[in-house]
């Protein structure tokens, strides 16, 4: 027994010793980088990609927003940026050739135009232009000679006038800017006149055919969001006439749509139905007829992207609940193979040449460039952020609970980093948007999501794919509507209780947060179910349905995929399911957030919760305001104060349990060396 001893002794002190890790801090997620965009060329040689970075603005550089800079891969870890990283450049290509690599990009105070830049080295010049207006995306044509432009409407010089001279009223929904399409010839020198295509309605995107008379267009009869979302159409447009040859008759929400390489079908992602919440079913169009059938109705999983390899097999990203597979199909549609990408969660997937390359990110890193190497294998090629492999990590995973009706429901679970206290962890419900949408075992940290941020500094986190969301089928996804609330909140407190049971969470130490309809979520956890909750954190959720039918920029889409029924119809109901309603019983410290040019759930929602809650209870509460961001920060200042102040409300209030603690002060100090 001495000498097992001794010898364990030994074993221990010959041991290596690790390095120290730590943990993640809000400045990390400032300085986090992803790639972006994928793109391969048609005979498969080269890789090009973009990697999204923003300013450091916790070292004084100056604040923005995201930038994408533009590589090109040879290899795992052999990438070369191929423009100066102040060039931050969108819908990268390359041309048929396989020669040069296609960009837009806006240089100084000119319109947004189409770049390229040769593979091998060289200059970038630009190719194309329309000289009034930014570009909004563009197609090759296959023999390389033309690419079509889809630009934004001309200038409207009377209007510009009378605005210099103060008449700058704006008629809301009626006086809309509808894109143009515009062909452009390739050759030395910049075609100055563009020949236009008159297209129906407002075109949002397109793709040539092979054989490069047709393209596929997307077309709304508006510019409007709701007409985006809810009467968007697939058509086939000749782009000799102009004529509409036909179009696709879906009845709902429509996703990626893919033209097979013989031209004769196209594979669409789009809803079964005009109530349908999501686009997550595949179909195959017939482009000759415009009949389509679907080749996944029904299944519990969404389909998420999809890519035409040359030899006409159909490779698909399908989510199935928290995971995600590869999927090959014939083209008749049948399935032919699923690929587990283990720890993977796939995203977008690009093919050249019969190579498939695909956006993955995973528990310990975002989003990263993989080759799809056969045989189940992904060859990873990227890694924007070495520095995480000195981060310790909480263990992430699954689970799958009951709810109160029997309905099963899954999740994803942080635990916190280090050894739990027996009584149960402080623990954090981040509620995903949507609820059309849903969470994914991949990366689950960013600015306004705690995850291993809060799992460094001793939290639990939790994310339930509550009913409402997407890749557990359509029916899954439905069982939302015309329900408010419940069983949608309460599938959030079943998953409190289970964590509960599992002895994994403090019961008295829960705290709840998410924007959108996360942050509805918020709200009426906050008032309604004030009780289960210590803490929250809402951003830009809503908080009077009533009221949000009449501001939203989405009414339509509200009505048909979420309440099924007009506020006219049950005022009353309507009320009762809105925050605002039980603000009178808030007991819950909430710390409300909203950006101030927000159309998709307008600032007044937050103001009205603030202000009701204010003014009958003495719970504390909080109301920032974010000058000029929308729907979410885009600004890297406004994302880092939101994950300073999120982290800072949870550390007063939920991992103490003191619901009368005193508010923090109003400011916090940021890692910049000043007040926000």
């Amino acid at each position: 027994m001495a000498a097992l001893g001794k010898a364990l002794i030994i074993l221990a002190l010959a041991a290596p010793t690790p390095l120290l890790a730590r943990t993640m801090t809000p400045e990390d997620v400032v300085r986090l980088q992803a790639v972006g965009a994928i793109e391969i060329s048609r005979d498969g040689s080269h890789i090009a990609y973009t990697r999204s970075h923003r300013p450091d603005v916790t070292k004084g550089e100056k604040d923005g927003g995201s930038r994408q800079q533009l590589y090109l891969a040879s290899g795992p870890d052999n990438a070369r940026a191929w423009l100066p990283e102040d060039m931050s450049v969108s819908g990268v290509g390359f041309s048929p050739d396989s020669s040069m690599v296609s960009f837009l990009w806006k240089k100084d105070d000119e319109k947004r135009a189409v770049w390229g830049i040769p593979v091998d080295g060289g200059a970038w010049r630009k190719l194309a232009e329309v000289g009034d207006a930014d570009i909004r995306s563009y197609a090759w044509a296959p023999d390389g000679s033309t690419i079509y432009l889809l630009a934004g409407a001309a200038p409207d010089e009377t209007r510009d006038k009378e605005k210099k001279a103060g008449f700058d009223s704006i008629v809301y929904e009626e006086e809309f800017r509808f894109n143009r399409l515009f062909a452009a010839r390739i050759g030395a020198e910049v075609d100055a006149d563009p020949a236009e295509i008159t297209v129906p309605g407002h075109v949002s995107a397109m793709k040539v055919s092979p054989d490069g008379n047709w393209a596929m267009i997307e077309t709304a009869p508006t510019p409007l969001v709701d007409d985006s979302y809810t009467s968007k159409r697939v058509a086939i447009l000749d782009l000799a006439s102009g004529e509409v040859l036909r179009t696709v008759e879906t009845p709902g929400k429509i996703g990626d749509v893919e033209i097979s390489p013989d031209g004769s079908k196209l594979s669409m992602i789009a809803a079964v139905d005009r109530n349908d919440p999501a686009p997550t079913t595949l179909y195959f169009v017939d482009v000759a007829t415009g009949e389509y059938r679907a080749l996944n109705e029904g299944e519990p999983e969404a389909a998420v992207d999809t890519e035409w390899m040359a030899d006409g097999r159909l490779a698909a990203v399908i989510h199935v609940g928290a995971q995600s597979v590869l999927r090959f199909y014939n083209d008749s549609g049948n399935m032919i193979e699923n690929v587990d990408p283990g720890d993977l969660i796939l995203s977008s997937l690009e093919q050249g040449g019969n190579r498939l390359i695909v956006r993955a990110d995973a528990p310990t890193h975002p989003g990263e460039l993989f080759l799809y190497a056969g045989y189940g294998e992904f060859d990873r090629w990227t890694n924007s952020n070495p520095w995480l492999a000195d981060i310790e990590f909480g263990t992430q995973r699954t689970m799958i609970y009951t709810a109160r009706d029997g309905q099963a429901v899954e999740g994803i679970l942080i635990e916190p980093v280090g050894t739990p206290p027996l009584e149960g962890s402080p623990t954090i419900m981040m509620v995903h948007g949507g609820p059309e949408a849903h969470y994914s075992n991949g990366w689950l940290t960013a600015y306004s999501m705690p995850g291993q941020v809060a799992a460094g500094q001793g939290y639990a986190v939790f994310h339930p794919n509550y009913r409402g969301s997407t890749a557990y089928g359509t029916a899954f996804s439905k069982q939302h509507q015309g329900n408010y609330t419940d069983p949608e909140f309460t599938d959030i407190v079943d998953g409190k209780n289970a964590l509960v049971d599992m002895l994994i969470t403090d019961p008295a130490r829960v705290g709840i947060t998410g924007g959108s309809y996360g942050g509805y979520a918020t709200g009426w956890s906050a008032t309604a179910l004030t009780e289960e909750y210590a803490a929250g954190v809402m951003f830009v959720g809503i908080s009077d349905q009533i009221s949000k039918f009449g501001k939203t920029d989405i009414p339509e889409e509200m009505y048909l995929v979420h309440s099924t029924k007009w506020p006219w119809e049950d005022w009353m109901g309507m009320l009762e399911v809105s925050p605002i309603y039980h603000a009178g019983k808030a007991d819950t410290p909430l710390l409300i957030m909203h950006g101030t040019d927000d159309p998709r759930v307008p600032p007044d929602q937050s103001y009205e919760l603030y202000r009701f809650i204010k003014l009958q209870t003495d719970t504390p509460v909080r109301l920032v305001l974010y000058p000029g961001e929308g729907h979410g920060n885009s600004g890297t200042a406004a994302r880092y104060d939101y994950n300073v102040r999120m982290m800072r409300w949870f550390d007063t209030y939920l991992k103490t349990g003191n619901r009368d603690a005193e508010m923090p002060p109003p400011r916090p100090a940021l890692e910049s060396g000043g007040e926000d």
